[in-house]
């Protein structure tokens, strides 16, 4: 797919900053990425999380020059570049202001338009990059967004047009991964770590519940499973765990949470039953067990699966680029000049089903 006729000339610079990833990238008028680079900040593992200040900063210190590296690897000037984005919203608040501060100066230095993305808009329109899924992702699609704060099913009916199926009602699932990897003295970021772990283990060696399975709609829960994560360690109180049982348990976890989400994303289908292709984005993504339980339950329908290749599925900038292109495409579609958000405010919270508004207003605005 081509972005054209989008009333703005040039490629786009894109920043993300939402959370602990540091990115910047450049992508053409026609979505091809021309550079990206990406920092994966370090200084919060001795915390076993994110600390938000310590992200805020780590922003400030690394942007500047991350992003005049991306220029260079792209071989051009700023004054190259047609417009500015950045995550706006949702996130963690100090990251968002400082991204999109920057954006909103460098745009403002270069006379250039600015475009506030939403960042799990980002995530649900990744699959349409050129190139990126074997025929195309065309709308609708189902889409799952697993990540450490992120667990939605989403109904992507076209751009700004999604309708929130179901979500957790307690921990997203990279969330529980994390606190589990914790309880079994793993390092951070858990995923990683449990999912290594499990390869040694036997998935059907401890019983563990899957919450919701079964039940109407498609909700997710983890918060059960993780306690009992913790009654199954209770017994080991401060001991070193053995090896085999620590590899159980955590192959045992990791095939509880594909189990619960497989289930729930058959109750997503029949909520959906439009859907063309099932679409799995975010950090979680990147989990080799749960890929192929989504990949067999697609095709129990059906129906393809796509997902990010792995350095996609973790926060980037290249997202955010692409869903600036999208918006900026679809303004043209409606008849509706280039936004230009220089006076968008970062937002901790943003639902996705309000980016439908964006263009209704610039509708009626006309």
């Amino acid at each position: 797919m081509s972005i054209q006729h989008t009333g703005i000339a040039g490629p786009v610079l894109a920043i993300e900053s939402s959370c602990d990833e540091t990115a910047c990238a450049i992508l053409a008028p026609d979505g091809t990425c021309l550079a990206q680079r990406l920092i994966s900040q370090d200084g919060h593992a001795d915390f076993g999380g994110v600390v938000p200040e310590i992200a805020a900063r780590a922003h400030l210190t690394l942007l500047p020059g991350l992003v005049s590296q991306t220029l260079k690897d792209a071989a051009m000037a700023p004054e190259d570049i047609g417009f500015i984005a950045a995550s706006t919203g949702p996130g963690l608040i100090g990251g968002l202001i400082v991204g999109t501060g920057f954006a909103k100066g460098l745009a403002l230095a270069l006379n250039k338009p600015f475009v506030a993305v939403n960042h799990v808009e980002a995530h649900a329109l990744t699959a349409r990059l050129p190139g990126l899924v074997p025929g195309g992702a065309p709308f609708p699609y189902l889409l799952l967004l697993v990540s450490g704060g992120h667990c939605q099913c989403i109904a992507v009916e076209g751009v700004g047009q999604y309708r929130k199926l179901g979500g957790t009602i307690d921990d997203a699932a990279g969330e529980a991964f994390d606190k589990v990897a914790k309880m079994l003295g793993l390092s951070w970021p858990g995923g990683p770590a449990l999912e290594k772990l499990a390869r040694d283990g036997n998935p059907d060696a401890i019983a563990l519940p899957r919450p919701l399975a079964g039940r109407a709609g498609c909700d997710f829960s983890f918060s059960g499973l993780k306690t009992a994560v913790s009654q199954k360690l209770a017994p080991y109180g401060q001991t070193a765990l053995p090896y085999r049982f620590a590899a159980d348990l955590a192959a045992s976890f990791q095939q509880a949470v594909a189990d619960v989400v497989a289930n729930r994303i058959q109750q997503a289908f029949d909520m959906m039953p439009e859907a063309t292709l099932l679409v799995c984005a975010g950090g979680v993504a990147a989990n080799t067990v749960l890929r192929a339980r989504l990949e067999d339950v697609a095709a129990s329908r059906g129906l393809r699966f796509a997902a990010p290749p792995l350095k996609l599925c973790t926060d980037n900038a290249v997202m955010v680029g692409w869903a600036a292109l999208e918006t900026c495409q679809e303004a043209a579609r409606r008849g509706l000049p280039p936004p230009d958000d220089s006076t968008t405010r970062p937002r901790p919270r943003w639902p996705l089903e309000e980016m439908t508004q964006r263009f209704e207003t610039e509708t009626q605005a006309e």
